[in-house]
């Protein structure tokens, strides 16, 4: 039988015919209901069937709900398969490789594809606005109104040059409430789950710590990076660097792997999502600096945190707690500092990316494709 619109539209109507010649009859209208179904399966169909996303991506996986762990060991293995795997290795230790740029506390890649390396300008909003384009052709421009209007006016906040608490380098999502610090019960399940993985994460954090090399020789063990600093080391061992899972460092890590697999709300497909071991040295100082966006709040986990730790986001100092989550908007201006002594060891901090709780599901969705690592 050939299926056609038409033919779609005249058994409506034919059943809605015999709904108004049998009236309260059971059947016909359970029929008409069955007919309309159909029909509007058939327009949706074909109006909005498309392929999946590159990347391993598609809008059902990213909803806002759990990302099971083993969808993220698949996305693992297909995205390594296609793109160049970041690892850092041999890094100097003495605050950041020769060969990478440092600016505001980081040691950039000076990558062209690299959101947070590349200057905010022109090209980038226009390379926004397309992506969102594309988005609302491929799916549905329902739900963009914030996201719109972001992209929109990307290039006026960004060139601003006044003065600000909060001021995200690379994307600014409007009519977010914002605030320096977050309750944990902003993201209540993923807060009590990595608080629960405590004595995991530790236990990993210092499988890959005690390696056979000096901290303080001329160069860092195998997957870690340096960062730069105006006093003290700064060190990170990434599992997730800008959406990328580090493969390398991610089999060493296996039930820290996991946990980030059960994380409802971590940002693990677009270029915003991290998930590192962070180590600060006694003395150690980390600049002041803004984070890329607002879409997301990072969360730190204390493993090691000695005493004259602190962490200062928008003027407002809180401490770390060994066990326990902070959670912040790193787009804020911010600072961390070890004013410990050598005696006291480093301040340790497992940090990841997890969505701001006020960004929708559709929202997320197109940020998602917008800011798809490599894009």
């Amino acid at each position: 039988m050939e299926w056609s619109l038409e033919r779609m539209r005249e058994w409506v109507a034919g059943g809605m015919q015999s709904v108004r010649e049998c009236e309260g009859g059971a059947v016909g209208t359970a029929l008409c209901l069955a007919l309309l179904f159909i029909w509007y399966c058939y327009r949706v169909g074909c109006e909005h069937s498309v392929p999946s996303l590159r990347g391993g991506y598609t809008p059902e996986t990213r909803g806002g709900g759990a990302l099971p762990a083993s969808v993220l060991t698949s996305d693992l293995s297909s995205r390594l398969a296609s793109s160049k795997l970041r690892q850092v290795g041999g890094v100097s230790g003495g605050g950041g490789g020769a060969a990478e740029e440092e600016l505001n506390g980081f040691a950039y890649c000076q990558s062209p594809e690299c959101f947070r390396c590349s200057r905010p300008g022109e090209g980038l909003n226009q390379r926004l606005y397309h992506s969102l384009q594309d988005y609302a052709k491929r799916y549905t421009w329902a739900g963009m109104g914030r996201v719109h209007k972001g992209v929109r006016d990307q290039g006026r906040y960004l060139l601003c040059s006044r003065p600000s608490i909060q001021k995200p380098e690379v994307f600014f999502l409007p009519d977010l409430p914002s605030a320096p610090f977050f309750s944990r019960e902003a993201q209540k399940h993923d807060v009590e789950l990595l608080e629960r993985s405590f004595p995991a994460l530790l236990a990993e954090f210092e499988s890959v710590y005690r390696l056979p090399s000096s901290r303080t020789g001329s160069s860092l063990p195998p997957g870690w990076k340096a960062n730069s600093t105006p006093r003290g080391h700064w060190w990170t061992f990434y599992l997730v660097n800008q959406g990328t899972p580090m493969a390398l460092n991610a089999r060493r890590c296996p039930r820290t792997w996991r946990v980030l697999g059960q994380l409802r709300t971590f940002i693990s497909n677009n270029v915003f999502g991290n998930a590192c071991f962070s180590v600060l040295s006694p003395g150690a100082t980390i600049s002041e600096h803004y984070g890329p966006t607002n879409v997301r709040l990072r969360c730190h986990l204390g493993l090691k945190v000695p005493s004259n730790c602190e962490l200062v986001v928008g003027g407002e100092p809180q401490c770390w707690s060994e066990g326990s989550c902070l959670l912040f908007d790193d787009s804020f201006l911010h600072t961390a500092f070890h004013d410990g002594s050598p005696e006291d060891g480093p301040r340790v901090v497992f940090m990841v990316d997890l969505w701001h709780p006020n960004v929708a599901a559709a929202e997320r969705q197109a940020l998602d494709y917008i800011f798809t690592p490599g894009r």
